[in-house]
C-alpha cells in the first residue's frame, strides 16, 4: 500500500484520505461528464471501494442517482457543490474526482475517452496563449 492523499471539498468541510495503488485515470469527454462538472472533461481516477477514508463532512455528501440506468450517479458536498469521491453503482469501484486531491497521485491519465464526444471549442482552448496567472 502506497501513502494516502488527501483530498477534499472546495469549502474544506469534506475531508479524505484514499490510498493506491490507483486503477486507472481517465479524462472523460462524454455530454455526461461534460453537463456534470460543468467542464470540458470528467478527471477521474479509479481504484477499489475499500481505499478511502473519510476524515471529515462525510454527512454533508449527498448523492445524486438518476432514473435512467445509463446515467451517470454523482456525490458532492451539499454545503459548497464540490464533487467528491463515490462508488460506482454499476462497477462498484471508487471513482476519485482528481481535482479534489491535494497531491499527486502517482498516476497519469491513460486516456481521453469519448473523444469524439468532446465539447467543438476544446481543441482550440488547448492552442489558447497559456498565462501564469488569472486574465
Amino acid at each position: 500500500m502506497s501513502e494516502p492523499i488527501k483530498g477534499a471539498c472546495l469549502c474544506g468541510q469534506v475531508q479524505y484520505q484514499v490510498r493506491g495503488p490507483f486503477e486507472a485515470f481517465y479524462l472523460c469527454h462524454c455530454s455526461q461528464c461534460r453537463r456534470s462538472t460543468g467542464t470540458a472533461h470528467a478527471a477521474n481516477i479509479f481504484t477499489s471501494a475499500d481505499r478511502i477514508e473519510w476524515l471529515t463532512g462525510e454527512s454533508l455528501i449527498k448523492r445524486y442517482t438518476p432514473d435512467k440506468p445509463d446515467v451517470i450517479s454523482k456525490c458532492f458536498c451539499t454545503h459548497c457543490g464540490s464533487l467528491v469521491p463515490y462508488t460506482s453503482l454499476k462497477s462498484g469501484k471508487l471513482i476519485i474526482p482528481a481535482g479534489s486531491l491535494d497531491g499527486s497521485p502517482g498516476i497519469t491519465p491513460n486516456d481521453n475517452i469519448f473523444w469524439r464526444d468532446r465539447a467543438d471549442w476544446y481543441d482550440a482552448g488547448l492552442e489558447a496563449e497559456h498565462n501564469e496567472q488569472g486574465p
